[in-house]
C-alpha cells in the first residue's frame, strides 16, 4: 500500500461478509449455516456516485446537471440513473451465468457536502443555509425519501419483494447527526457507526508528493470501515438483529449535582474509556477540562462546566464529575466529540530538518521525552499540532515524523504544510490534534478474530500486521439533554 489511496470499503465489506457466512452466525444456534470459502454467495459491488456530492445531486433530482450548479461540480451527472443501470447489468450477467441476483444492501457514504458554514444544512449549491434544527430534519427526510425511492426502483428491476435496507456510517458535520435521526424514523436505515478511530488520508501520499485530504480515509481505513459495514450488514440481514450503534439513551444529574450519569445503548458491553488505541481526548480549561474523553457539558447559554474526570460505572454507564456542583434550575446538554488530544507544552526552539523528497522540513523542539504521551498518536501515523492563539496568528501543521534525542522531543513537519503559511514561534504553547473529531468511548466487540484482516500499510504508524479492531465507538452527538 505504501500510504496508498484508491481503496474503497468494497474489499473489506466482502471479506467480512464472506468470513461470517463461512462461520455461520458465530454463536448459539446458527441463523446461517457455514459456507465453503470458494462457494456462493459471490458479491458484486457497484459505485454509481462521486465524492463531494450533495444529496440532491446523487438523487433522482440530479442537480449536478442544473445550470446553477458550479461548473466544477457538474461533471456528467446521472448518478442515480447509473445505479439503476448497474442493477440491470448485474441482472443480465447473472442470467448469462445461470445465477440469481438480489441486492443485499444499499451503502450510503455522503453527507459532508451538505454541511453549512454555521452548522446548519445547505440544501443546494445556491440556496441559503437552513438553520441547524430545521436543517437536520430536512436532511433526515431527504435521506429517508431517497432510500424508499431507491429501494422501490431497484426492486422493480430485481423483482425483490422486501424493502432493501440502507447502511450508513456517520459522516462528519451536521449531516452525521441527521443520519442518526433517520435511523430512528426509518427501520430500514441502519447506522454502522462512526469512523473517527480510523486513519485519515493525510497519511496517504500520491505520486508527486501530494498527500491525501484529512477529511478522507487512508486505504487501510477504507478496508477497515468495509469490515465494519460487513459486520453490521450480516447482523441485520442474516441474523435479523435490530442493530443500534453505541449511543446515549439518558443523562441525569445526580442529587449532589456534582456529577451526571449517562446511560448508553451498548452493542457489546462493557463500555471502555480507551486511552491506548486513541490518545485521551482533552481540552483544558480553568478548573478542569472543557472536553474530556470527548464529553462536554454546557448550559443553554453555551457556558461550559469544567469536568474533572470520567469513569465507567457498570457495563453501560459513564459518570461525568465536575469541579463544582451544577447550579440548580439550569438547562444542560452534553456534546460528544473534539479533535484536541492535549497540550504538549511550549516550543523550546526549532532546527532545520532533512529534505523529504525535495521538500524542506523543520523540527519543532519540545523539552522532555514525550514518547509515552505521543505513543497512540504515532502508532496511528500523522497528527496535527496547533498553537493556542487566535485570529491571524493561529496556525496548524501535520507532524509526519517524531524523534527523541537527548531527552527532548523533535516534531518534524514540511514547511509547505503550515496553515496559511503562518509560522510557529518559540515560546508558543502547542496542542496535539487528531485529524477527526473524536472521543474515547467504545464497547468490547471482539469479533475482529472472525475475519483475520490486518493493517497492511507500513508507510505510516506502527500497526501494520495487527488486526483491524471491530470495536463500536460512540457516535458523535450534540445537545443531548440532561434530566433532573
Amino acid at each position: 500500500m505504501n500510504g496508498g489511496l484508491g481503496e474503497t470499503i468494497a474489499n473489506g465489506m466482502a471479506d467480512s461478509l464472506k468470513a461470517r457466512l463461512m462461520a455461520g452466525s458465530g454463536s448459539g444456534q446458527p441463523a446461517t449455516p457455514p459456507r465453503p470459502k470458494d462457494g456462493p454467495p459471490h458479491f458484486l459491488v457497484a459505485y454509481a456516485g462521486q465524492g463531494g456530492r450533495q444529496i440532491q445531486e446523487l438523487s433522482k433530482a440530479d442537480l449536478s446537471t442544473d445550470l446553477r450548479t458550479p461548473e466544477n461540480r457538474r461533471h456528467g451527472g446521472g448518478y442515480y440513473r447509473t445505479s439503476l443501470d448497474d442493477a440491470r447489468r448485474a441482472m443480465a450477467q447473472a442470467a448469462a451465468l445461470g445465477k440469481k441476483f438480489d441486492i443485499l444492501a444499499l451503502c450510503w457514504m455522503q453527507g459532508e457536502a451538505n454541511g453549512g458554514p454555521t452548522g446548519g444544512i445547505k440544501p443546494t449549491r445556491w440556496d441559503d443555509e437552513i438553520p441547524r434544527v430545521q436543517g437536520l430534519e430536512w436532511y433526515r427526510d431527504q435521506l429517508i425519501a431517497y432510500r424508499k425511492q431507491w429501494s422501490d426502483d431497484l426492486r422493480g428491476i430485481t423483482g425483490q419483494k422486501n424493502e432493501i435496507p440502507m447502511f450508513t456510517y456517520q459522516t462528519l458535520g451536521p449531516a452525521g447527526e441527521a443520519q442518526l435521526m433517520a435511523t430512528d424514523k426509518d427501520p430500514h436505515i441502519h447506522m454502522v457507526g462512526t469512523h473517527y478511530a480510523m486513519a485519515s488520508a493525510i497519511n496517504s501520499r500520491r505520486p508527486g508528493g501530494i498527500y491525501g485530504d484529512p477529511i478522507h480515509l487512508s486505504a487501510d481505513a477504507e478496508r477497515w470501515l468495509g469490515q465494519q459495514f460487513g459486520k453490521v450488514i450480516f447482523e441485520v440481514t442474516h441474523r435479523n438483529a435490530e442493530w443500534t450503534p453505541l449511543r446515549p439513551t439518558k443523562a441525569t444529574v445526580e442529587p449532589s449535582r456534582a456529577s451526571v450519569l449517562v446511560e448508553f445503548h451498548v452493542p457489546h458491553p462493557p463500555l471502555v474509556l480507551d486511552e491506548t488505541f486513541l490518545p485521551r481526548q482533552e481540552n483544558v480549561m480553568n478548573g478542569g477540562y472543557a472536553s474530556l474523553h470527548g464529553f462536554q457539558l454546557r448550559d443553554d447559554k453555551g457556558v461550559a462546566y469544567p469536568i474533572t474526570k470520567l469513569e465507567v460505572e457498570g457495563a453501560t454507564r459513564v459518570r461525568m464529575h465536575f469541579a463544582n456542583p451544577l447550579p440548580a434550575g439550569g438547562k444542560y446538554a452534553i456534546n460528544y466529540g473534539h479533535p484536541n488530544a492535549g497540550e504538549l507544552g511550549a516550543i523550546a526552539a526549532f532546527r532545520q530538518g532533512p529534505s523529504v523528497e525535495g521538500q524542506p522540513t523543520m523540527e519543532m523542539i519540545l523539552e522532555g521525552d514525550l514518547s509515552k504521551r505521543l505513543k497512540s498518536l504515532t502508532d496511528e501515523g500523522v497528527f496535527f499540532v496547533t498553537n493556542t492563539l487566535t485570529g491571524r496568528a493561529v496556525t496548524r501543521v501535520p507532524i509526519r515524523k517524531v524523534r527523541y534525542e537527548s531527552g527532548d522531543t523533535f516534531l518534524q513537519f514540511e514547511t509547505r504544510e503550515l496553515r496559511n503559511g503562518v509560522a510557529f514561534n518559540a515560546g508558543q504553547t502547542v496542542v496535539a490534534q487528531r485529524p477527526f473529531t473524536y472521543g474515547n468511548l467504545r464497547d468490547s466487540d471482539d469479533s475482529s478474530a472472525m475475519t483475520a484482516q490486518v493493517f497492511g500499510d507500513e508507510g505510516y504508524g506502527t500497526r501494520a500486521g495487527q488486526p483491524y479492531p471491530l470495536w463500536n465507538w460512540c457516535v458523535l452527538f450534540s445537545g443531548f439533554p440532561v434530566e433532573e
